[in-house]
């Protein structure tokens, strides 16, 4: 017996922000602290969310620190 299971994506969305004081190093643009959830789904159906916090940049959305 042979049984298959893709990991199909995993979606990372923010929830809510609040600027922060600070800059990104990679681009010089502002940051903000961001309430994240990120939902994985196997073969399209949803089954493990995560909620954590991540300082990100507010110009090119890139990660700067992230809080699990």
């Amino acid at each position: 017996m042979v049984c298959f299971c893709f990991m199909v994506d995993q979606k990372r969305k923010v929830r809510s922000t609040k600027p922060v004081a600070g800059t990104c190093s990679r681009c010089g643009g502002g940051a903000s602290v961001g309430d994240m959830i990120t939902a994985t789904r196997f073969c399209y159906v949803p089954v493990y969310w995560k909620s954590w916090k991540a300082i990100m940049c507010t110009f090119c959305g890139a990660i700067l620190k992230s809080y699990r």
